[in-house]
């Protein structure tokens, strides 16, 4: 079926709020495979679900780890585009709520971090006032700076001065020394001690961590990336969207094959411990961009295939993306629960499979809230008070702009 018109609409886009769900199911199940940053565990178990969970956590890792992160993050800067672009329409200037909306997210991240130390929200409200600017770049200019910014040009620096000066070492892994009292008392503490511990260490762990990982500069990328495939319409089903998403699975997956076998097979013919520590950020980084690029891109091009309502193994999952906010800090309250001392304290009495179903109960029950809440409300909890207190009582539509924007 050829689709030569766009469609141009206010309303949410469904195959958004389908890969959104999905790339929040990826991370609830790879977070229960490291019982939330409690690695250190010695589990006695038969051969067979040993086994059983190692091809179980190999597969995940495989398809998911830095994917789901990944496609959560284009969708962030997706889902900036669509506020600004709604915001123009009704005569509004979105750039200084944007602004307060990323500090309001702050503090959604406190509460997280509080709980769980291995917090995204933080890094997402530094990074997302880049799109503020970002939003009067020509389409050319925010392809390039996102270029740029994926292809880690800090990790290359390092490279590039440590070939130059072997003497230089550096590790890339501050994090460590956070990341060992964060996790004991995640093993040993109970909930005040966790709550406290989370405030200081855990809090430097986990955005330690995200600096180290090469997200500080893959991030953003994403967000413009995001931002970008909402100003192509990339999202709604035309012509030019399927061939565009042809041509990037095609592209994805040339680039994915080399890539794979750099983060493979280079790694280990590398004696300099600082370019090792910095390729083994950079290419990986690229390498999860192709993987998910191929996931996406073929998501999207089941969804144009069965019209524009996607498959039922596709649209069933929309509820849980459409309150992801709730869900996301709610499953790390769940699972914190569920694996720390001061909860049910299975971190070292539950393998890798049984890790896996702990999540997928986490997840039905999760979905089975989420569409019993959509029935009565518009948004989930915390999406609902996010935007109330985006616009502070102010109607969206009444808040008529200062500063003049080109439709």
């Amino acid at each position: 079926m050829n689709t030569t018109k766009l469609q141009i609409t206010t309303g949410r886009l469904e195959v958004v709020d389908a890969l959104r769900g999905f790339a929040l199911l990826a991370i609830v199940l790879l977070h229960n495979l490291e019982h939330y940053n409690i690695f250190t565990a010695t589990l006695a178990e038969p051969e067979w679900l040993a086994t059983l969970g190692r091809r179980t956590t190999e597969l995940i890792y495989f398809l998911f780890a830095g994917k789901a992160y990944a496609t959560f993050s284009l969708l962030f800067g997706f889902s900036f585009y669509i506020q600004m672009r709604n915001a123009r329409r009704r005569g509004c200037d979105f750039r200084r709520r944007f602004a307060w909306r990323m500090l309001l997210l702050f503090g959604f991240s406190q509460l997280h971090a509080l709980f769980y130390n291995g917090d995204i929200l933080l890094l997402y409200a530094v990074c997302g006032l880049l799109l503020i600017p970002a939003s009067r770049w020509s389409n050319r200019t925010v392809a390039i700076v996102a270029a740029i910014l994926m292809l880690q040009p800090y990790c290359w620096g390092k490279i590039i001065y440590a070939l130059f000066n072997p003497e230089y070492i550096d590790n890339n892994s501050m994090f460590i020394q956070f990341a060992a009292s964060a996790e004991q008392v995640g093993r040993t503490g109970d909930l005040w001690q966790t709550l406290a511990n989370n405030i200081w260490n855990g809090q430097l762990y986990s955005n330690y961590w995200q600096v180290e990982a090469g997200r500080l500069f893959q991030t953003p990328a994403l967000f413009l990336l995001g931002m970008l495939a909402g100003r192509l319409q990339l999202f709604v089903d035309s012509d030019t969207s399927r061939r565009f998403w042809k041509k990037a699975l095609a592209l994805a997956i040339t680039a994915a094959i080399p890539l794979y076998a750099l983060k493979t097979l280079v790694p280990g013919h590398i004696a300099n411990i600082t370019v090792l520590s910095y390729y083994c950020i950079a290419i990986p980084m690229l390498f999860n961009f192709a993987f998910m690029t191929i996931l996406v891109s073929c998501f999207t091009m089941l969804w144009f295939h069965k019209g524009t309502h996607g498959y039922t193994a596709q649209r069933f999952i929309i509820p849980y993306g459409k309150m992801s906010l709730t869900n996301y800090i709610g499953q790390s309250i769940i699972g914190v629960f569920i694996y720390y001392h001061w909860g049910l304290n299975m971190w070292d009495s539950v393998g890798a499979f049984g890790s896996t179903l702990i999540a997928v109960c986490i997840f039905a029950l999760q979905l089975s809230c989420s569409k019993a809440w959509l029935r009565t409300h518009r948004q989930g909890p915390l999406e609902w008070l996010w935007k109330k207190l985006t616009w502070l009582g102010n109607r969206p539509e009444n808040f008529i702009a200062t500063v003049g924007e080109k439709g």
